[in-house]
């Protein structure tokens, strides 16, 4: 059997909306992600961003970790996660939508979730500065399935570019907005100069495997111990009640 690594895919850290909100799933206690990292810790394994788990999908290193992700970049991350992760000295990739730095989930709005902060340009040097990583979630997060390639180039590559004149670090990760992509997408990041890229596909990512399609393991709102568990030895995932990710 291929061994495997689990990548945690979060969104907001933060006191979930009220009920019936849509993508409330996707807002994970701050209490909740606090217990989550130490549970981590406990059971042994290492959280990694993406710069640091590379190795170890790559097949270069071996050990217990897993990467830990945060899509969008909000500004509940720094406030929230950012301690968090300090204390149980691990580190984390936060996936920026650089057109929309310091602005809002803009994205969302069309069907109905709470526009909230992201973080700013300072923010973000925050971020890097205490060990964490950034990487690139297009310009403008958009379904780059839908666009004609000179446009997703521009998605893909001047998200990169933008993010790291910005911030004056190299932004070597990729998220696809959505999880959509396909092969001519995946092509477009790897010519961008990207390192990898994460979908919002259910499952571990293979040690060895392509690095332009890893799998996640999301964790919601309402992932208790024994779903986290159960998530990390076998990407198990509930799906009653489960919301399209963003």
């Amino acid at each position: 059997m291929t061994p495997r690594i689990p990548i945690l895919m979060y969104h907001q850290i933060d006191a979930p909306p009220p009920r019936g909100t849509p993508m409330r799933s996707l807002v994970v206690a701050a209490r909740d992600f606090s217990w989550q990292m130490r549970l981590l810790r406990l059971m042994g394994y290492r959280g990694l961003a993406l710069r640091d788990l590379l190795p170890y999908l790559r097949g270069e290193k071996a050990g217990k970790v897993v990467g830990i992700t945060l899509d969008d970049g909000y500004r509940n991350n720094l406030e929230h996660a950012l301690p968090v992760l300090q204390r149980c000295g691990f580190s984390a990739t936060c996936y920026a939508v650089s057109s929309l730095v310091g602005r809002t989930n803009a994205w969302d709005t069309a069907i109905g979730v709470p526009q909230t902060p992201l973080m700013t340009v300072p923010e973000l040097r925050t971020w890097t500065r205490a060990g964490m990583e950034v990487g690139a979630h297009t310009r403008t997060h958009v379904d780059l399935t839908r666009m004609d390639g000179d446009a997703a180039r521009d998605q893909i590559a001047g998200s990169k570019l933008a993010l790291q004149d910005a911030l004056g670090v190299p932004v070597r990760h990729f998220c696809y907005p959505y999880g959509a992509f396909n092969q001519p997408v995946a092509d477009l990041v790897r010519e961008a100069g990207y390192h990898s890229a994460v979908t919002t596909q259910r499952g571990r990512a293979a040690i060895g495997g392509n690095l332009f399609g890893l799998p996640r393991v999301l964790v919601a709102r309402s992932s208790h111990a024994g779903h986290v568990l159960l998530k990390l030895a076998t990407a198990y995932e509930d799906r009653r009640g489960a919301e399209v990710v963003s």
